[in-house]
């Protein structure tokens, strides 16, 4: 018997938009990945692109339950001596709410070539307005 491998279609993605007011971030982020990856999907395969394109609207919005708020750390580090840098959720939220999004789904991607592809079609926007009308993307309410 042999190993069915499906077609991957590039014309037939589909756009997905997610209102992320009010969303728990880490529940958020784990529905995000399973469209990106298309575990949503029957012709799921691991070692090849299927999902679909996601646009996250209100970024700024969502949500991060217990202590999160107060005590988690971004950090970052520069490749210098000394080049450790640490921002707190409020500072992100209030420079680049996207990132809060952004990197919560890429740490639940895998850590491949594989994965970064599959971060190119999420669209992340702190705004209830984005440029991917042209698109038709379906409304998918967020994981509660």
């Amino acid at each position: 018997m042999k190993t069915f491998l499906p077609k991957i279609d590039l014309e037939q993605r589909k756009w997905h938009v997610i209102d992320a007011d009010g969303a728990v971030l880490g529940r958020l982020a784990a529905q995000i990945a399973d469209i990106l990856r298309g575990k949503n999907k029957p012709i799921y395969t691991p070692h090849l692109d299927a999902g679909d394109f996601v646009v996250v609207i209100n970024a700024e919005k969502v949500r991060l339950t217990g202590k999160k708020e107060d005590q988690k750390e971004y950090m970052s580090y520069s490749g210098w001596k000394g080049g450790e840098r640490y921002r707190s959720v409020p500072e992100v939220r209030a420079k680049q709410p996207e990132n809060l999004i952004h990197h919560a789904v890429k740490g639940m991607v895998p850590k491949n070539r594989l994965g970064r592809q599959m971060l190119t079609k999420l669209k992340v926007y702190k705004g209830s307005e984005h440029p991917h009308a042209a698109q038709q993307p379906a409304t998918l309410a967020p994981a509660k």
